[in-house]
């Protein structure tokens, strides 16, 4: 039986990784959290409100009823001794302010996409892409969207070459952590790279 010291060594050990998970107003960044999460996911969600209506475009979203004001919080054991703490971004321009907070330190970023509403995914992919942190885009494929393959949403996007697009179900936990594990295998490559030009 393991003592408490070796379990508190194991904890310190332990590799934890901060990831984003943003994208576009009623995307399912909420749901992809929820979905994965292996505790209760922290939630920040409120209703929308009438005020809300003059500047959230909730067009091909109607069935939605509420919305992240701050932040969705999971955690995800991806194998021994490697866990991923999940914040999910509020998709709202007017929370934006948010995001520079919650991007401090994060490995890397899940950009969720809908290819009903491809536009909105836009300024995610440029915040990320002006601050250098690397980031996948995830195509969550709703019931009833037009499907594009990833290349078709890579140039509709103009992201950089390299960038991985994969498509998912942000409702289903297996596809939800497939999309992670390309994130932390895309974002190492990243990583090393940097470092090696940075000593070459």
């Amino acid at each position: 039986m393991a003592s408490e010291h070796d379990e508190a060594a194991d904890d310190i050990s332990a590799l934890a990784l901060k990831i984003l998970v943003a994208g576009g107003f009623g995307v399912g960044k909420t749901t992809l959290v929820g979905s994965v999460s292996e505790i209760r996911p922290l939630r920040t969600e409120e209703l929308l409100s009438e005020a809300g209506q003059l500047v959230d475009d909730t067009d091909g979203v109607d069935h939605k009823v509420t919305t992240t004001v701050a932040m969705d919080f999971g955690r995800i054991t991806i194998r021994s001794g490697l866990a991923l703490y999940l914040f999910g971004t509020p998709g709202q321009d007017r929370f934006w302010f948010i995001w520079d907070e919650l991007s401090q330190g994060a490995l890397g970023a899940v950009v969720l996409a809908d290819t009903r509403r491809l536009e909105d995914c836009f300024p995610a992919v440029d915040y990320f892409e002006h601050r250098r942190i690397p980031f996948v885009v995830a195509v969550n494929c709703f019931p009833g969207a037009r499907p594009y393959g990833a290349h078709d949403v890579s140039r509709a996007l103009d992201l950089d070459q390299g960038t991985p697009v994969v498509l998912c179900d942000a409702r289903d936990r297996d596809s939800g952590k497939e999309v992670l594990i390309r994130l932390v295998e895309y974002a190492g490559r990243m990583h090393t790279a940097r470092l090696l030009d940075s000593v070459s």
